[in-house]
């Protein structure tokens, strides 16, 4: 089982950066593939970049060239860097984890993952 537990938000305009952070608990960080998350008010979760375990990334069409996700395994540290941040990147962030075999494709699909963090808020004004 792994604790997660999100933080790194706040308020920006458009075009700033932010860095989120979601730290796990456990000793077995290595073997989970891990994605973050986001849900703006009145809109589903939305799967916005993930990572499997052997590194591999993948990232929504709407954040690609301006979001990078990255992870520190010695940290247990997973980081979400987002750059030219717009309005419309406004949502609550989560990140989220599990084990097992999984497509690449399946890491920005919430129903996959299992632990989730508790969110973190983004809010970008124009």
């Amino acid at each position: 089982q792994v604790q997660l537990v999100e933080s790194g938000g706040g308020s920006v305009q458009s075009g700033g950066s932010l860095r989120l952070s979601c730290a796990a608990s456990g000793n077995t960080y290595n073997s989970y593939y891990m994605g973050w998350f986001r849900q703006a008010p009145g809109k589903e979760r939305e799967g916005v970049a993930g990572i499997d375990t052997d590194g591999t990334t993948i990232y929504a069409d709407s954040v690609k060239g301006r979001f990078t996700i990255s992870q520190d395994n010695a940290k247990n540290t997973l980081y979400l860097q987002m750059n030219s941040l717009k309005p419309e990147d406004t949502a609550m962030y989560y990140c989220a984890a599990d084990k097992g075999p999984a497509r690449l494709r399946w890491l920005l699909r919430p129903s996959y993952f299992g632990y989730w963090g508790q969110g973190t808020q983004v809010t970008v004004s124009s």
